[in-house]
């Protein structure tokens, strides 16, 4: 495998599954034919057993091998989203770190990513799907737990002169009345945020 293969593979583990236009955005935005050549990298990739994929939607959803989801998961749209997120951030800068799904511990924040971009740390949530007041509190109830334990001091990523809670940015339709005692954005879009 090539640099670009072992770089499609991380890709596909690091967000579950990814469309074929997710793969030629991302690795082959410099080629005259990104798709022409996004299908043949794929189709070598998948004869040698580096990926999985889904024929069952209009455009195959490829997985890294093995993967980690079913491939008719429930979360696997959610998991294009986060795709289609990156995409996003990363045309206007490419994040310093992106994890997806970071794990906390148990009763901790569940961001579905943190990141840091443009200089600034951030737990998103995608929130696509229209949440009761009560669940929204939930959610931000576990973030604000967080915020008081002060665990989040200890991060590998936490600068040494000034530790810094990041902001929590909420990607949805719906406008939630939050009040948090830390930064809280809601946004429909990437490009609608100010920083």
């Amino acid at each position: 495998m090539n640099e670009r293969d072992k770089a499609i593979v991380k890709d596909l583990t690091r967000f579950r599954a990814m469309t074929r236009d997710d793969v030629a955005e991302l690795h082959f935005g410099g080629v005259k034919h990104p798709t022409t050549q996004a299908n043949m990298v794929l189709k070598r990739l998948r004869r040698d057993g580096h990926i999985e994929v889904s024929k069952e939607r209009r455009q195959y959803i490829y997985f890294p091998s093995p993967s980690s989801i079913k491939k008719d998961s429930a979360k696997l749209g959610h998991f294009l989203e986060i795709v289609d997120f990156y995409k996003q951030v990363a045309k206007v800068e490419e994040p310093r770190i992106f994890v997806v799904e970071p794990k906390y511990g148990k009763g901790n924040p569940e961001p579905d990513v943190f990141m840091i971009w443009q200089r600034t740390p951030f737990y998103v949530e995608i929130q696509r799907s229209v949440y009761s007041d009560k669940m929204m509190r939930d959610k931000l109830q576990r973030y604000e737990q967080y915020f008081h334990s002060e665990e989040w001091k200890f991060e590998a990523w936490q600068p040494d002169e000034k530790k810094v809670f990041p902001r929590l940015w909420i990607i949805t339709e719906t406008r939630y009345n939050i009040e948090a005692p830390f930064k809280v954005v809601q946004t429909q879009a990437v490009d609608e945020i100010r920083r």
